[in-house]
């Protein structure tokens, strides 16, 4: 098949596809990549800005939202509903093939609730029920208040994608929040088999802060820790989740029909162009864990992509970056927490971008 297609049968790794868009619904575009080996889709505010903000292939939807008098933030949750439930109509054979391992697709709560556990917990209730489908996931960010809503959702029965994990120690409280929230499940007790999570560590965020500090540090030292950073934390996050999914409180959760929360490592295109294309794909290969790659990484992988577990390789060395990192004054809690108020800010820029821009444009609709 490809090396899409071998990334999941022979290394346990799930390839999903980072992108979500009208034209390659109707085009069929999407359903190539589903049948060239990916096995599930995510989304965020600033896929579907760019989606939405050029071309016509959301106008006839716009125009009828528009005549009825729907407003820009209504008009794009119509939209967006529109696109993930064709989606999941798409991938939903996979989820069902697969016994509800993959096959999923991911939405992503309102950016501007990423500080209001309530709301936020809201929200997420009613978007699973709004598209009503088993293969939804509802993205909630990974903020202080989202861990908290992540844990109650998780309690209800909800499948949640938890999004913008830049650090370790919020990584484990992203573990910790499922592992509790699954031991306060309070639906019928063989439903808790049901319940899905996946956890989204970004990745070349990090080596782009972090770079960005060593070449103001600038000695031989520092310089020759570049591109090293963000594979070596992630392999310390599958470390982790390695070591939080065995003992004895997972085994009676297991003994259940828990299932486990993989990790699913985001941000994987990669951002700096003297590192090779598919780095943070060859580099984090491993049982149990998902990567969603936007399509061009999908392509540079099919293409020249190396095939070997490596996830769980290096973890010595791995140890000894963070370690050199701090040695030069790196501060990686710094680093994590920056990149976290950055994240939640560009989504929340997205967002705000793009329904100006439907503003705009189903009031020309209108016309």
């Amino acid at each position: 098949m490809g090396r899409l297609a071998d990334l999941h049968a022979e290394y346990g790794q799930s390839p999903w596809l980072d992108n979500l868009k009208r034209s390659w619904i109707n085009d069929g575009e999407l359903k190539r990549w589903v049948e060239r080996g990916c096995r599930g889709i995510t989304s965020n505010p600033a896929i579907f800005e760019k989606a939405m903000s050029v071309g016509s292939d959301y106008d006839e939807e716009m125009r009828s939202l528009a005549a009825a008098g729907a407003e820009s933030e209504e008009i794009y949750w119509e939209l967006v509903v529109s696109d993930v439930t064709a989606a999941l109509d798409l991938l939903l054979p996979v989820y069902e093939e697969s016994g509800g391992g993959d096959g999923y697709v991911s939405v992503e709560v309102s950016p501007a609730l990423a500080d209001a556990s309530e709301a936020t917990i809201s929200a997420a209730r009613e978007l699973h029920g709004r598209i009503g489908y088993p293969n939804l996931y509802v993205k909630v960010p990974a903020t202080t208040a989202g861990v908290e809503a992540f844990r109650a959702l998780t309690a209800e029965g909800l499948n949640i994608n938890v999004t913008l994990i830049f650090s370790l120690a919020r990584y484990e409280e992203v573990i910790e929040a499922y592992l509790s929230g699954l031991e306060e499940y309070t639906g019928d007790p063989s439903g808790v088999s049901g319940v899905s999570s996946v956890a989204s560590f970004f990745v070349s965020r990090v080596d782009t802060e972090v770079d960005r500090r060593l070449e103001d540090v600038g000695t031989p030292a520092a310089l020759g820790l570049r591109g090293k950073a963000a594979v070596a934390q992630a392999k310390l996050a599958y470390d982790l989740f390695r070591r939080r999914f065995s003992g004895a409180r997972w085994e009676a959760l297991a003994a259940r029909g828990a299932r486990i929360q993989r990790p699913l490592w985001a941000s994987t295109s990669t951002k700096n162009p003297a590192y090779s294309p598919t780095l943070y794909v060859d580099s984090l290969i491993g049982k149990d864990t998902v990567n969603t790659l936007p399509e061009a990484t999908l392509e540079a992988f099919e293409e020249k992509g190396t095939l070997a577990r490596s996830v769980d390789s290096g973890l010595a060395d791995a140890h000894s970056c963070m370690d050199a990192l701090a040695a030069v004054g790196v501060d990686i809690d710094d680093v994590t927490d920056v990149l976290e108020h950055q994240g939640v800010s560009a989504f929340a820029k997205s967002f705000d971008g793009l329904l100006e821009t439907l503003t705009a444009r189903s009031e020309s609709l209108r016309r």
